[in-house]
């Protein structure tokens, strides 16, 4: 019989394939471009990909294995929304996400890290994520425990600093009176606890100090270096010294605030409330089946026309990343992970190379290819103004912390959007990106004096941006170095 508590967390272990029952490919777009504006057709391509996933868990399990993800390839310039999507499609279905860099990557042989890290972090993040999300659903309950034990703790505290010193004579032991007397302590004692809980519900001893004892996560275990077969004396050593430094630190007592004392409290009642085995199993059930790893610079791993350049092992990061993209499996400290219904998002600008320079059996792991388009004046202009995070609705909620009201006029944010392109179209183009740089030096001085302009408001209208913006945008040697 499960308890109230046990059932209401059920919900955080999901059957698979549960979130994306009521997303389908349109809602999938529609809740994308609440925050991206543009790239039609990148929104579709991962949002038929993610609703394939929920189509094949409604199959039996022998076609399941058959089918396997269809992954994407992005194709676009810096900053026009590539890993924006990637990121946000992870948050709607609530899927173990990372984001990776080829180039930080090298073949077997090379210094540097190993693609299989790529999963094995992947599988981390969904640790984290589902451990999160139990201590958050117990931590209720975990406050409850806290109280408790805090009562007692001030108890305690209260009993020894009101003991007597012993006495060295030896009177003789009223057993009856001593029954009596050890009866009606223990209903003082009982008492005293209830009141310790009314006033710990209602903050009322947070400034009072107590002690209690501290627990730190403790593993007595010895491993030899990784990649090493066996561990030289210095490296035990070593180990030998963060053991018994763990076997010290393991627990020791501290005297804090009482509201401190409560947050340590809840937060280790919270952990041996969540069943970590559990939370490991589904986590890596769920990275498996709903993962999302997007690959970026993807291009950067190519030499282009075969010549032998600074990074020689490029080709090599192809043909380590084939087999996880095509499916085997990693092993992680968690245990084995198959990476085969992983879906595997890459991206890249491909200015100076093409897709088809890439290793032809890695071409064939990402079928779907999508152009992402750069971004126009009309783009930048939108980028200011619909989505829910916009640029200048942060700026707006920022500088009211001090007070200050911020009003864009339509016309100013044309003007930003208008110097972006333009400084886009002249030196390197990074997208919405750019919009960053202008937003901020257009808003430097009102952000520097905003402490001292509190209840005033500041209007941004065209001619505020070009006033701080216009000199240094139509100067293309400084704005190659400031914007």
């Amino acid at each position: 019989m499960k308890s109230n508590a046990q059932s209401d967390r059920d919900h955080l272990f999901p059957k698979l394939g549960e979130i994306e029952k009521d997303l389908t490919p349109r809602r999938i777009v529609d809740e994308l471009d609440r925050y991206i504006i543009g790239q039609h057709d990148a929104k579709r391509a991962v949002a038929v990909a993610i609703r394939n996933r929920w189509r094949r868990q409604q199959l039996d399990s022998d076609t399941q294995r058959e089918i396997l993800p269809k992954n994407i390839l992005m194709i676009g310039p810096t900053g026009v929304g590539k890993t924006e999507i990637a990121r946000r499609v992870a948050r709607i279905v609530d899927a173990p996400f990372i984001k990776v860099e080829a180039t930080k990557y090298t073949e077997a042989g090379y210094v540097g890290r190993d693609v299989e890290s790529i999963i094995r972090e992947l599988v981390d993040n969904g640790v984290n994520m589902l451990h999160l999300k139990h201590l958050d659903a117990v931590r209720g309950d975990a406050n409850e425990a806290a109280i408790q034990r805090l009562a007692d703790m001030l108890v305690e505290q209260e009993k020894l600093n009101s003991t007597p010193l012993p006495s060295t004579d030896a009177p003789e032991v009223d057993v009856p009176a001593k029954r009596k007397s050890d009866a009606a302590t223990k209903r003082r004692l009982v008492r005293r606890r209830k009141q310790m809980i009314d006033l710990l519900a209602r903050d009322a001893l947070d400034d009072e100090m107590v002690e209690i004892d501290l627990e730190t996560d403790f593993e007595a275990t010895f491993a030899p270096a990784e990649g090493h077969a066996q561990v030289t004396i210095e490296e035990a050593q070593e180990s030998l010294n963060d053991f018994f430094e763990d076997l010290i630190a393991h627990k020791r007592s501290r005297r804090v605030s009482v509201r401190e004392a409560r947050r340590i409290l809840t937060e280790q009642e919270a952990h041996r409330l969540v069943d970590y085995d559990s939370v490991i199993d589904n986590a890596i059930k769920q990275a498996e089946e709903s993962g999302i790893v997007f690959i970026d610079e993807l291009d950067k791993t190519i030499n282009p026309g075969g010549e032998y350049g600074p990074d020689v092992s490029g080709e090599g990061v192809q043909r380590d990343l084939l087999p996880i993209v095509e499916g085997s499996i990693v092993m992680t400290r968690y245990g084995p992970v198959r990476t085969d219904h992983i879906l595997f998002i890459a991206a890249g600008a491909f200015h100076s190379v093409r897709p088809s320079d890439l290793i032809p059996e890695l071409q064939g792991r990402f079928p779907i290819r999508v152009e992402l388009n750069s971004l126009s004046e009309e783009d930048l202009n939108a980028i200011l103004r619909e989505p829910e995070n916009a640029l200048t609705k942060q700026y707006q909620q920022l500088l009211q912390a001090d007070g200050v009201s911020i009003e864009f006029t339509d016309d100013g944010i044309h003007e930003i959007a208008r110097m972006a392109a333009e400084v886009n179209e002249r030196t390197e183009d990074i997208g919405a990106r750019r919009l960053y740089t202008l937003v901020e030096r257009v808003l430097e001085d009102a952000s520097f004096d905003a402490p001292e302009l509190a209840g005033d408001r500041i209007v941004i209208d065209a001619d505020y941006v070009r006033e701080r913006v216009e000199e240094i945008a139509a100067d293309d040697d400084i704005s190659n170095f400031i914007l």
